[in-house]
């Protein structure tokens, strides 16, 4: 989720404007309680989504997330824009691919690693996409990064390689791993086709209708789970984590978000953002007593080192 780039949100990397401020004395302010808020709510939306799973089906969890999360943006993105149904038609196509890769693929590879592997390892592994993001803009020509973010690329890599090798406690998995590597890919491309849409269309809509075209074949998908799924068994817990994943990791936190690139920009905005993985990894390990080893630890450090370094290098 390069700095000065414009990009677009989720549980867990959100969007950059499109212009940025002019720069202002940094004070703490609203704003800034508002997004530590946010950081801990995503941060924390991992262990909650991870105990849900215990009673809930991933497909069947996301499906009901996604449909809520899809209605409560469509009616805020009407209530808040007087032309939300204006899109030009050579534009939905795009809308429709771009929410097919970030949302209904990301999901497919988040929800699932999620189930498999540690929160902490996913907070870790979502925590990289602004080095995909470099990496996707070098490969298509339309970003140049400088010596600075290399390293930090570098850096992530091998913090990557060490966190998701076996060992690293109870219930870490090398596949959850790699799907929620392979899912931050996915969001990554999300970003960087997000930007020529965003030239036009307000980061509100273009999440909502993005999310609303990868809502559908994610709900088709989830079908089967959600017939063959146990409601009854569901407790009053695992209803009120659902609650939580869509009221406030997607719908409320995005808001927030918002209204924090619009007032005090996208370079200080993100900065909390680097908080994430380390709220999810703390939250992991006091609420489901999730460890890791020697050298994933250090591997996790120099994940965020390398995040770091790929934030302030730039492009």
């Amino acid at each position: 989720m390069s700095e000065s780039s414009v990009s677009v949100p989720t549980a867990f990397e959100p969007p950059l404007e499109q212009a940025e401020p002019r720069a202002a004395a940094w004070s703490f302010s609203l704003i800034d309680l508002l997004l530590l808020g946010v950081v801990l709510i995503w941060g924390i939306n991992f262990t909650v989504i991870k105990r849900t799973l215990v009673e809930m089906t991933p497909l069947a969890f996301n499906g009901i997330r996604f449909t809520l999360s899809t209605l409560s943006l469509l009616v805020l993105l009407r209530l808040t824009e007087r032309d939300w149904n204006v899109i030009a038609p050579g534009d939905l196509r795009r809308l429709a691919v771009v929410g097919l890769i970030g949302h209904t693929i990301y999901q497919l590879g988040f929800i699932g690693g999620l189930s498999l592997t540690q929160a902490g390892h996913s907070s870790l592994m979502l925590g990289t996409t602004p080095i995909f993001v470099a990496l996707l803009g070098v490969v298509l020509g339309i970003e140049r990064v400088s010596a600075k973010t290399w390293v930090g690329i570098l850096l992530c890599f091998a913090g990557i390689a060490l966190v998701a090798r076996n060992g690293g406690g109870p219930g870490a998995s090398l596949l959850g791993d790699l799907l929620v590597l392979g899912a931050t890919v996915c969001w990554a491309m999300y970003t960087i086709l997000s930007k020529p849409l965003l030239v036009c269309y307000s980061p509100i809509k273009v999440t909502a209708v993005t999310m609303a075209f990868g809502t559908v074949p994610l709900v088709l998908l989830s079908v089967p789970s959600l017939i063959q799924q146990n409601w009854g068994a569901v407790s009053a817990q695992g209803w009120l984590g659902l609650l939580y994943s869509f009221s406030l990791a997607i719908v409320a936190a995005y808001v927030i978000w918002y209204t924090s690139v619009q007032r005090v920009g996208g370079t200080r905005t993100a900065v909390y953002s680097n908080l994430v993985p380390v709220v999810g990894g703390i939250t992991g390990w006091l609420v489901l007593g999730e460890t890791m080893g020697p050298l994933q630890i250090v591997g996790a450090a120099i994940i965020l080192l390398g995040i770091m370094l790929t934030r302030r290098g730039g492009s």
